[in-house]
């Protein structure tokens, strides 16, 4: 499938077919994933995240480990009622379902202090994704971090995964957020972007040794 975005009904009938699509909750990838995603945080704690894209909420809880608050979006209804279940007790932890872009959750200017977009972005259109990141950028707190996750195998989606992150980053290079580390792993690329006069020089995007 190319061109236009994924709709809701693809994804509820992947959800449908298989309760973890993605074995978000079994795989190597992604426990690796998880873990490269959570070092670049270092250990902070953030008062209001917004996570989008995600999914069956295996990710979810171990952001709201260092979150007081998680704001967690995936556009499939099956999805969240999963993360809901998987979520069920952890404080601050809620819920939005809504095809990005159009339906982006309404939350009022810098309101996040991390942003996390992992396994979304090439299922957007790139016109979609240049209308994401602006979003993504009035709801940002100066000297918040946006951290991308994208797949880099074969893929028939809108994008492929250097494409939407590329997309992404150019738009917000335009208000001056850009791209303070890079690295590929196995099947997958992470960045982080951030205002330059907040954080140290970026790090070279290398091959990295996922486990």
């Amino acid at each position: 499938m190319t061109g236009a975005s994924w709709s809701r009904g693809v994804f509820e009938r992947i959800y449908a077919h298989h309760p973890d699509p993605w074995g978000f909750g079994t795989r190597a990838y992604e426990r690796d994933k998880y873990r490269q995603t959570l070092a670049l945080l270092e250990g902070r704690h953030f008062h209001h995240a917004l996570e989008l894209g995600c999914s069956i909420g295996v990710m979810t809880v171990r952001l709201a480990r260092q979150c007081a608050h998680v704001l967690a979006v995936d556009v499939a209804e099956t999805a969240i009622r999963r993360a809901r279940r998987r979520c069920a007790g952890l404080p601050g932890v809620s819920f939005y379902r809504g095809q990005l872009p159009e339906a982006f959750p309404a939350l009022p200017p810098h309101a996040c202090d991390l942003i996390v977009i992992s396994e979304l972005l090439y299922f957007l259109a790139a016109r979609d994704i240049a209308r994401l990141a602006m979003q993504c950028l009035h709801v940002r707190r100066p000297g918040a971090p946006i951290i991308l996750v994208n797949w880099t195998g074969p893929t028939d989606t809108p994008c492929h995964g250097d494409e939407a992150a590329a997309h992404f980053m150019q738009q917000c290079a335009s208000e001056d957020v850009r791209v303070v580390h890079a690295r590929r792993y196995p099947g997958y690329r992470l960045d982080m972007l951030n205002d330059r006069t907040s954080v140290r020089p970026p790090e070279p995007l290398h091959a990295g040794g996922g486990s």
